[in-house]
């Protein structure tokens, strides 16, 4: 066996330290492949961005319909109307975004739904940082509050409030970081209320649920479960409300099908994050080192981030489209936090891929 070595950065060893040969020097191989992979990002058009300026239609529209609700018109007829003036598609059902954001923000002065959001962003902060503080050392601590941040540059922007992905990611987040086992219920109801204002932040719920039968919690992934099937209830009544507004010659979506790959997950997750600010050259590799970097920690949390990395990036390569690219809100906070890990993970594959020692067993006969 190799003498262990201490870590660089993290305070225990990283998953890889104790790899074979064989498995580091394939697993090298395949970091190196989806490290080139990354640079497809290039390839992509632009995306317009998830800000006010930017993407001021879809800001526009939400604000209408948070107006109209204010000054008590009821939610399906408002936001039919709104979608209707702007031309925007009204089918299927899903094209029309859950009530509860806009609800609640019209029942609340403009400053208040400000204040929330910024409320749910420093708990995340603070959340992250005591999941984060026994597996770091201090100065990569610092650096994962840093990366933390960068992921969250979108979401301590007031001109987004209203932007239902903005609040379903730090939600989700939030539950992420809260979760642990044993302790589950605020991880759940934050799930859960993360799926009630964006419904595609249900996967989530699937994953949780999954995780947890596979590690025996009966009770934890009967309460995943049991969100799952609220939020089913929810849709099938949204459903049914949508088409008490929806006209016969209203304009359908013109589907999810976009097959835009890997190229467009790596450019969608730079557009979500501070990523953005750099040349996408450099960029889109730290996006594939950040994503190795969730694999090589040791902890069940760094499963449950880097399974839901890899099924939000599936559903934004198969179905993603060059406008509906602030999907990738739904996961942007905590992604690149995993460039911290990523720096022992990598020197313990290396390690192991080129340990070069043999040991020969001789027997002797007298």
């Amino acid at each position: 066996m190799r003498r262990p070595v201490a870590p660089l950065w993290l305070t225990r060893p990283s998953r890889f330290a104790a790899m074979s040969q064989s498995g580091a020097r394939a697993t090298l191989a395949v970091f190196v492949i989806a490290i080139m992979a990354t640079w497809l990002a290039l390839s992509v058009p632009t995306a317009p961005r998830a800000t006010g300026a930017d993407h001021g239609t879809d800001m526009a529209l939400y604000v209408g319909i948070v107006d109209g609700v204010r000054h008590g018109g009821p939610y399906y007829a408002v936001a039919a109307d709104a979608m209707r003036a702007g031309n925007y598609p009204m089918k299927p059902f899903v094209t029309m975004r859950l009530p509860t954001l806009a609800v609640v923000a019209a029942a609340l002065p403009a400053f208040a739904v400000v204040a929330m959001l910024y409320a749910l962003a420093t708990a995340t902060l603070i959340a992250w940082y005591r999941r984060l503080r026994p597996a770091l050392t201090q100065p990569a601590l610092a650096i994962a509050m840093i990366l933390l941040l960068g992921g969250m540059l979108a979401f301590f922007q007031a001109g987004l409030v209203l932007f239902h992905e903005i609040w379903a990611g730090l939600l989700i987040a939030l539950s992420l970081a809260l979760r642990r086992p044993g302790y589950w219920v605020e991880a759940v109801a934050l799930g859960l209320a993360a799926a009630l204002v964006r419904e595609t932040a249900a996967p989530y719920l699937v994953l949780m649920a999954v995780f947890a039968l596979v590690e025996g919690s009966r009770r934890e992934a009967a309460a995943w479960i049991g969100s799952l099937a609220i939020v089913a209830i929810v849709l099938v009544l949204h459903a049914h409300a949508v088409s008490l507004v929806v006209h016969p010659l209203d304009p359908s979506s013109p589907g999810w099908a976009g097959m835009l790959g890997v190229g467009f997950v790596v450019r969608a997750i730079v557009d979500a994050s501070a990523l953005s600010l750099f040349p996408l050259v450099v960029a889109a590799p730290i996006v594939g080192i950040a994503a190795f970097g969730w694999t090589a920690w040791h902890d069940p949390l760094a499963g449950r981030m880097a399974a839901l990395l890899a099924g939000y990036g599936l559903m934004l390569g198969l179905f993603g489209r060059i406008d509906t690219f602030y999907w990738a809100l739904l996961i942007a906070p905590a992604s690149l936090v995993g460039i911290v890990f990523a720096a022992d993970g990598l020197r313990d594959l290396v390690r192991a891929a080129s340990d070069g020692r043999r040991i020969t067993v001789r027997r002797v006969i007298r």
